[in-house]
């Protein structure tokens, strides 16, 4: 957990020592489990039923399991870029990335969360078109291989179910494979009343409702996402109540530029600055109760804490604009060697 202390009252800037900057990665939220070989062999599943179902859709003259392939095309394409999110968000920090690359997780999921709406979109138009227009189709490979697909994507899914919650990188992925799921047993009970009725316009009918299932499951992972792009509150922080902890620490009497946004699809940030009685040992004090606080209750590991003095504080507070910190002030204090 990294500290920033600052009790000076001569000078409203950031201090920073190389003391302080020692590595507490034991306190961040512990990074999603390595899901690489998952990610692997759910690649490796879908590719190839993509090819089963594309060459019996084309035999069977089945449009739906034609649309079915392509659908599931695209998912692979998802869960490769849930993978490179995730690749990228371990790559290190350095002094050009200072947070090195977690932030592509969350790019990831917005991206995911974006090419399966289009995906639906296109199946919508699809079955809309279907629907004035059934044509006959070869029923039973449509349902055999339907059924495979149940199989496979509901086994893809499986592999990402542990992690769904924790990671919305991860629910992306798990988002995609369990919507194909949801497409293919559409695909089979379509056939399977075709095959009993002959009402050929139960396929696209069905599809329609799959469609509205998924946008509906995938528009908060989509909602989520750009919100956490645009560095907002992470879903589950309630940011009146950090606040309140916050002031209830003894000996802080106000605080101010209380940020905390998303590092990543598992990790949060939280920079503050604390208004305290006295100098640098009560200062120390409020750091470790206000660390514990964040910790314990809100789940916040990675935390950036200014403690200033009343003095030290009333003199920012007058500043405005871009420029030094207080007047007179024209660079920050170089580090203590």
């Amino acid at each position: 957990m990294t500290r920033v202390i600052n009790v000076l009252p001569a000078r409203c800037i950031w201090t920073f020592s190389p003391a302080m900057n020692h590595d507490h990665d034991h306190h961040h939220h512990p990074a999603p489990q390595d899901f690489g070989a998952r990610f692997a062999l759910g690649i490796a599943l879908n590719i190839a039923f993509v090819a089963v179902e594309a060459f019996y859709g084309w035999r069977a003259g089945s449009l739906a399991l034609l649309a079915d392939a392509g659908h599931n095309l695209g998912d692979v394409g998802g869960l490769a870029l849930a993978w490179a999110g995730l690749a990228a968000g371990r790559l290190r920090a350095n002094d050009r990335h200072t947070y090195g690359w977690q932030r592509a997780s969350i790019l990831a999921s917005f991206l995911n969360a974006t090419l399966l709406l289009v995906l639906m979109g296109a199946l919508a138009l699809e079955a809309a078109q279907r629907l004035s227009s059934p044509a006959p189709v070869d029923e039973w490979p449509v349902l055999v291989v339907a059924a495979v697909g149940i199989v496979i994507n509901g086994a893809t899914a499986w592999l990402f179910l542990a992690g769904s919650k924790g990671d919305l990188n991860i629910r992306a992925a798990f988002l995609h494979m369990a919507a194909d799921a949801l497409v293919s047993l559409g695909v089979v009970i379509s056939a399977a009343v075709v095959l009993a009725t002959g009402w050929m316009w139960i396929d696209p009918a069905i599809s329609l409702l799959i469609v509205a299932v998924v946008v509906w499951g995938t528009w908060s992972l989509f909602a989520q996402s750009l919100h956490l792009l645009f560095d907002g509150v992470p879903h589950g922080v309630d940011l009146a109540a950090v606040r309140a902890r916050l002031l209830a620490v003894p000996g802080v009497v106000s605080l101010h530029d209380l940020h905390v946004w998303a590092l990543s699809t598992s990790k949060v940030s939280l920079t503050a600055h604390l208004v305290v009685h006295g100098d640098t040992p009560a200062a120390d004090a409020v750091l470790e109760q206000a660390e514990h606080v964040l910790h314990d209750v809100f789940e916040i590991r990675h935390v950036t804490l200014q403690v200033e003095s009343e003095n030290f504080a009333a003199h920012c507070a007058l500043v405005a604009g871009d420029g030094p910190a207080c007047p007179g002030t024209a660079k920050a204090v170089e580090p203590t060697p």
